[in-house]
Protein backbone atom coordinates (compact mmCIF):
# COMPACT_ATOMS: atom_id res chain seq x y z
CA UNK A 1 0.00 0.00 0.00
CA UNK A 2 1.48 3.33 -0.99
CA UNK A 3 1.43 6.43 1.16
CA UNK A 4 -0.69 8.19 -1.47
CA UNK A 5 -3.50 5.67 -1.06
CA UNK A 6 -3.60 6.49 2.64
CA UNK A 7 -4.14 10.19 1.92
CA UNK A 8 -6.72 10.03 -0.85
CA UNK A 9 -9.99 8.17 -0.30
CA UNK A 10 -10.98 5.51 -2.82
CA UNK A 11 -13.19 6.77 -5.64
CA UNK A 12 -16.01 4.59 -6.89
CA UNK A 13 -17.63 4.68 -10.35
CA UNK A 14 -20.62 6.74 -9.13
CA UNK A 15 -18.34 9.43 -7.72
CA UNK A 16 -16.33 9.52 -10.94
CA UNK A 17 -19.55 9.91 -12.96
CA UNK A 18 -20.73 12.74 -10.70
CA UNK A 19 -17.36 14.44 -10.96
CA UNK A 20 -17.41 14.17 -14.77
CA UNK A 21 -20.96 15.54 -14.85
CA UNK A 22 -20.06 18.45 -12.59
CA UNK A 23 -16.94 19.16 -14.67
CA UNK A 24 -19.05 19.19 -17.84
CA UNK A 25 -21.59 21.42 -16.06
CA UNK A 26 -18.84 23.84 -15.02
CA UNK A 27 -17.42 23.90 -18.55
CA UNK A 28 -20.87 24.64 -20.00
CA UNK A 29 -21.44 27.41 -17.44
CA UNK A 30 -18.06 28.90 -18.34
CA UNK A 31 -18.97 28.92 -22.02
CA UNK A 32 -22.35 30.50 -21.29
CA UNK A 33 -20.69 33.18 -19.15
CA UNK A 34 -18.12 33.95 -21.86
CA UNK A 35 -20.78 34.13 -24.57
CA UNK A 36 -22.93 36.48 -22.49
CA UNK A 37 -19.89 38.66 -21.79
CA UNK A 38 -19.01 38.77 -25.51
CA UNK A 39 -22.60 39.77 -26.31
CA UNK A 40 -22.44 42.63 -23.82
CA UNK A 41 -19.09 43.75 -25.25
CA UNK A 42 -20.61 43.79 -28.73
CA UNK A 43 -23.59 45.81 -27.48
CA UNK A 44 -21.31 48.27 -25.66
CA UNK A 45 -19.09 48.61 -28.75
CA UNK A 46 -22.11 49.70 -30.75
CA UNK A 47 -23.18 52.16 -28.07
CA UNK A 48 -19.69 53.64 -27.66
CA UNK A 49 -19.20 54.00 -31.43
CA UNK A 50 -22.47 55.90 -31.64
CA UNK A 51 -21.41 58.11 -28.76
CA UNK A 52 -17.94 58.74 -30.22
CA UNK A 53 -19.29 59.63 -33.66
CA UNK A 54 -20.57 62.94 -32.30
CA UNK A 55 -17.32 63.83 -30.52
CA UNK A 56 -14.97 66.09 -32.43
CA UNK A 57 -11.41 67.03 -31.59
CA UNK A 58 -9.58 70.21 -32.39
CA UNK A 59 -7.60 70.20 -35.67
CA UNK A 60 -4.06 70.44 -34.31
CA UNK A 61 -4.47 67.29 -32.18
CA UNK A 62 -7.01 65.18 -33.99
CA UNK A 63 -9.35 64.70 -36.87
CA UNK A 64 -8.92 63.13 -40.23
CA UNK A 65 -9.37 59.62 -41.58
CA UNK A 66 -6.89 58.07 -39.17
CA UNK A 67 -8.80 59.19 -36.12
CA UNK A 68 -12.08 57.93 -37.56
CA UNK A 69 -10.51 54.53 -38.20
CA UNK A 70 -8.99 54.20 -34.72
CA UNK A 71 -12.14 55.34 -32.90
CA UNK A 72 -13.69 51.97 -33.73
CA UNK A 73 -10.75 50.08 -32.23
CA UNK A 74 -10.84 52.27 -29.15
CA UNK A 75 -14.58 51.72 -28.70
CA UNK A 76 -14.13 47.95 -29.03
CA UNK A 77 -11.27 47.83 -26.53
CA UNK A 78 -13.17 49.98 -24.04
CA UNK A 79 -16.31 47.83 -24.43
CA UNK A 80 -14.41 44.57 -23.87
CA UNK A 81 -12.82 45.98 -20.75
CA UNK A 82 -16.14 47.28 -19.46
CA UNK A 83 -17.83 43.91 -20.01
CA UNK A 84 -14.94 42.08 -18.36
CA UNK A 85 -15.27 44.30 -15.27
CA UNK A 86 -19.00 43.73 -14.87
CA UNK A 87 -20.44 45.93 -17.58
CA UNK A 88 -23.88 47.45 -17.26
CA UNK A 89 -25.78 44.27 -16.42
CA UNK A 90 -26.66 43.07 -19.90
CA UNK A 91 -24.49 39.95 -19.63
CA UNK A 92 -26.12 38.96 -16.31
CA UNK A 93 -29.57 38.93 -17.88
CA UNK A 94 -28.35 37.17 -21.02
CA UNK A 95 -26.46 34.57 -18.99
CA UNK A 96 -29.51 33.88 -16.81
CA UNK A 97 -31.68 33.28 -19.88
CA UNK A 98 -29.04 31.13 -21.58
CA UNK A 99 -28.75 28.95 -18.48
CA UNK A 100 -32.55 28.48 -18.51
CA UNK A 101 -32.40 27.44 -22.16
CA UNK A 102 -29.65 24.92 -21.33
CA UNK A 103 -31.74 23.50 -18.48
CA UNK A 104 -29.28 24.67 -15.84
CA UNK A 105 -30.13 26.46 -12.63
CA UNK A 106 -28.57 29.83 -11.87
CA UNK A 107 -25.56 29.51 -9.54
CA UNK A 108 -26.13 30.73 -6.02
Amino acid sequence: MSSLSLITPPVDAATQGATAASAADLAKRGQVHQTAQNFEASFLTSMLQTMMSSVSTSPPFGGGEGEDMWKGFLAEAMAKDMAKRGGIGVSNAVEREMLKLQGLKEAA
